[in-house]
């Protein structure tokens, strides 16, 4: 069972905590992790871009010279691929990138990317994370406590000060437990949570 050290906002050692191996423990899974991640920039993939076939392309019902005599090579429009103003072979058109992973998979591949963050040392976990006012100023002051840059940092519920604190802060991502997803883990080199925020990763995924 790993053991991380808890800090508290000062950036102090306040203490010591047990993960559970169901989620922080496993044996990392790099195919899947990065199966997760593929997945994922897949689903957020628009998928508009759209060409027009010589189909679509308009003109060219008329066929632009006689089919011999003429010394051209013959051509049956002028809306073919090789004229200026043609349609484009191949063309992309809308379509959907997504494909699908089984809920078990993603579950092993967010755990897998949890427990590499806890063996790379990149975990971790504060005691509580409360700010009496939106400051960002503040919420840098908590991160520099810290000695982090980039983080992504999960919180238990929905805190709207802590949230608008660090929406400003280029490299940093606030996450609720229902939102934590394995692209991010990998994404940010260090991930911060609360005592709360770990209590409830391990209700809901061990």
């Amino acid at each position: 069972m790993a053991n991380v050290k808890v800090y508290n906002m000062e950036g102090k050692e306040v203490g010591n905590i047990d993960l559970n191996d169901a989620v922080f423990g496993i044996e990392v899974n790099e195919n899947l992790v990065h199966q997760a991640v593929v997945k994922q920039l897949a689903d957020n993939r628009q998928g508009t871009q759209k060409a027009k076939t010589r189909s679509e392309v308009s003109g060219g019902g008329r066929k632009p010279w006689r089919q011999k005599g003429t010394g051209h090579a013959r051509q049956g429009s002028t809306r073919s691929p090789q004229w200026v103003h043609g349609g484009v072979v191949f063309a992309p058109t809308p379509r959907d990138y997504s494909f699908k992973m089984n809920k078990k998979e993603r579950r092993i591949a967010l755990k897998s990317a949890l427990t590499s963050r806890v063996q790379d040392e990149k975990f971790i976990v504060l005691d509580e994370l409360k700010l009496d006012e939106i400051k960002t100023r503040k919420f840098k002051e908590v991160l520099d406590n810290l000695k982090v840059n980039k983080a992504l940092v999960i919180l238990d519920s929905l805190d709207k000060t802590v949230i608008m604190s660090a929406r400003n802060i280029e490299g940093v991502k606030t996450a609720q437990i229902n939102t934590i997803n394995t692209y991010d883990i990998m994404k940010y080199s260090t991930v911060i949570a609360t005592k709360a925020a770990v209590a409830k990763i391990e209700e809901v995924y061990a």
